[in-house]
């Protein structure tokens, strides 16, 4: 679907896209088309076949075709330049591009070129998956497809973007959660926070099945490691959810199952360093707070299971 942007190149945007190409900015001719990577002699738009991402080589006035293959199109910078070195500090507007991407929820970014990368967040990137994240989406910095970078081999480039195609396909994971009610109808929750982007998030106690683990096994290991937990009965699963999400620069689909496990009371001691983990906090939540979070709290029904469990 058409975006209106504040310059002549419409972004290519819709909800739920598996990967958003990023580009700098519009150059000349793309401002003149109306269209992303228009120049003859930028390769974006052959690599994107070279790769497997399109059936066959699209124009780049087939642009929003693109939408029904779950890529989209936007840019770093929407200010008009004759090359990439006239843009300033200023056409670059974090903030607003990181509303952008969360308000589509894409699984991954991919920047076309280090420094659309590094106009927006001003670090200097390697080529790959990073660290960082927007939200529960993943970002990939390929190589620039710019006729400017004539350098770079063409078959270097088609490297990167067959990369990107084979990162996108996330890890499957299977993980095992517990639903912790004490009798005073409070659920235990632990705070995970990305050590780059800040992005912080609450969640149920319990995490990732090894191999050769039962569902139980891990559950009781879980809760003893992030909690201290250990004289505990483990009831019927209560619910189930499948999510996909970057993490330590890959993307994972986790198929978790949730128990519900009733204490009586406990006092939070966890038994393990829970930072590697990403978890700064662990704690007891009333539904009340449930109900209005401070933080983000996953999954989103989570007050509304307690309250079915607590009626």
């Amino acid at each position: 679907m058409a975006e209106s942007t504040p310059s002549s190149v419409p972004d290519v945007l819709a909800p739920g896209l598996t990967c958003i190409f990023c580009g700098i900015n519009p150059g000349r001719v793309s401002a003149a088309a109306a269209a992303h990577f228009a120049n003859p002699r930028n390769d974006f738009w052959r690599l994107l076949h070279d790769a497997g991402f399109t059936p066959r080589l699209y124009d780049p006035q087939e642009q929003f075709s693109l939408l029904d293959l779950g890529i989209g199109l936007t840019n770093a910078a929407y200010r008009t330049t004759p090359g990439s070195g006239d843009l300033k500090r200023g056409d670059f507007d974090r903030a607003e591009f990181e509303v952008r991407i969360r308000a589509h929820e894409p699984r991954a970014v991919a920047f076309v070129g280090k420094e659309a990368y590094r106009g927006l967040f001003n670090e200097r990137p390697e080529l790959g998956a990073q660290l960082r994240t927007i939200g529960r989406t993943g970002l990939f910095v390929l190589p620039s497809t710019s006729p400017a970078n004539a350098a770079v081999p063409y078959g270097e480039r088609l490297h990167w973007f067959s990369e990107l195609r084979s990162w996108l396909e996330p890890t499957e994971r299977q993980a095992v959660r517990g639903l912790v009610l004490d009798r005073d109808g409070r659920v235990l929750l632990v705070r995970f926070q990305h050590p780059v982007s800040g992005h912080a998030w609450w969640a149920t106690v319990g995490g990732g099945i090894d191999p050769g683990e039962s569902d139980e096994d891990a559950l009781r290991r879980e809760l003893h490691e992030e909690a201290g937990l250990t004289d505990f009965e483990i009831g019927p699963v209560i619910h189930t959810r499948d999510a996909t999400f970057p993490w330590q620069g890959r993307l994972i689909h986790q198929h978790e199952r949730i128990h519900l496990v009733r204490v009586e009371s406990h006092e939070v001691a966890p038994t393990i360093d829970l930072a590697p983990e990403g978890v700064t906090e662990v704690a007891w939540w009333s539904l009340d707070e449930l109900d209005n979070p401070r933080e983000e709290v996953v999954p989103p029904e989570l007050a509304r299971l307690v309250r079915n469990l607590t009626a």
